[in-house]
């Protein structure tokens, strides 16, 4: 059987286009417009490093330079449209989604009370009973309000203090929810008083879950493989993405086609006959060199992207320093449909410093590339809170291609 083919170049548009990464992008970053982005990305990954900014604004930044942090506080804490939780790790999720997070809660709770060594020992119900009683009588609460904070040097959560798991497993199991945040730190508020009513009430069966997580998926990627689909939102077990893709496939809901990759091999995926006229039809990609987050929707499956785009990325600031290749929190950047290089940038004394930047094999940094370059970093200067964009004494002997 010949199944449709889709070159690399019209796939790799294709996934960005999904991701609001091909076209120019207007709007003003906040409130329903911002509701839109977050929709059309499925979720943005929320994490604590800050060295430029914090990896869920600059995500939301690069699809819109005219948003700010406090836009997506004011979803979560104010409109409510959004709420926190976990896809393959902590996100900021539109609400319209949560009735499916159910299957979520139920899910980590057993995986909590069978992995976390804690849940198992003597008095545990009562800590996290004695938790839920004080947020409960006294409303929201973080770390600190419940029994104290983490132990200084903390490396995960087996040294989290009891009060902190318990906060930890009565969030992740769904009955209490996060409210608001304060710098970085998470308050805690019973579910029903930060969750609306309407999303809160709706309940969904499994069966209606893991249709509406695949079909998803399918939709904001693209294209993908049963793994890859079941991975994007985690709702779906690997099995159960097996079947769903088996039973779509019989009922013509779903194709199977070719996806060209970058080393010129094809992996065969599953997608719609409707997606790919849409990637008929797309238009050529805005020029403009974007600095991507290390956890940018785009590239948060690494092996997919290394596929898509022949580009590696590992996050480096778990590795000793001597044996890194290129720095402790690196940024991908992109140009048109192609992953050019990487750069090394962080804020220091007021200014955006810039320590490296290594162009992708095969990748000249000419006039206009080098220049295009430059505009993104003062336009992501002002993201960061920076007066200017300085370089490393050594600049000029870390930019040549590898």
């Amino acid at each position: 059987m010949t199944h449709p083919l889709l070159d690399n170049q019209s796939a790799r548009r294709l996934f960005l286009d999904r991701h609001l990464l091909l076209r120019p992008g207007s709007g003003s970053g906040r409130g329903e417009d911002l509701e839109g982005v977050l929709d059309a990305l499925g979720f943005v990954q929320v994490d604590s490093v800050n060295t430029l900014a914090r990896a869920h604004d600059l995500i939301l930044w690069s699809r819109r330079g005219q948003y700010r942090p406090k836009a997506l506080e004011h979803l979560v804490a104010r409109r409510r449209t959004a709420f926190e939780h976990w896809t393959h790790d902590a996100a900021v999720i539109p609400m319209a989604f949560y009735p499916m997070w159910r299957k979520k809660f139920m899910r980590d709770e057993t995986r909590m009370r069978a992995r976390w060594s804690e849940l198992r020992r003597p008095g545990w119900d009562a800590e996290i009973e004695q938790v839920l009683r004080h947020i409960a009588d006294n409303g929201p609460a973080s770390s600190r309000d419940v029994g104290g904070e983490e132990k200084k040097g903390s490396s995960g959560w087996w040294d989290w203090q009891p009060s902190k798991i318990a906060l930890e497993f009565l969030w992740r199991s769904g009955r209490l929810a996060i409210c608001h945040r304060r710098g970085f730190r998470k308050f805690y508020d019973l579910a029903e008083h930060v969750i609306p009513e309407e999303h809160r009430n709706t309940h969904r069966d499994d069966g209606e879950i893991v249709d509406w997580a695949m079909s998803e998926a399918l939709r904001r990627l693209g294209f993908g493989t049963s793994g890859e689909l079941a991975a994007f939102f985690e709702l779906a077990t690997r099995d159960e993405a097996k079947t769903w893709c088996a039973a779509a496939l019989s009922k013509g809901r779903i194709v199977e086609a070719e996806i060209g990759m970058a080393d010129g091999s094809r992996r065969r995926s599953f997608t719609t006959e409707a997606i790919l006229d849409n990637a008929a039809c797309l238009p050529e990609p805005t020029a403009r060199v974007r600095l991507l987050s290390p956890f940018d929707p785009a590239l948060r499956d690494r092996t997919r992207a290394e596929r898509l785009f022949g580009f590696r990325y590992r996050i480096e600031m778990f590795v000793p320093e001597a044996k890194r290749q290129y720095g402790y929190y690196v940024f991908p950047v992109l140009q048109g449909d192609r992953l050019i290089g990487r750069i090394d940038a962080k804020r220091a004394d007021g200014a955006l410093l810039i320590q490296a930047f290594w162009p992708e094999a095969g990748v000249r940094m000419g006039k206009a590339r080098s220049s295009g370059l430059m505009s993104e970093l003062e336009r992501v200067r002002t993201l960061a809170e920076t007066e200017a964009v300085k370089f490393a004494d050594n600049w000029k002997h870390m930019t040549g291609r590898r």
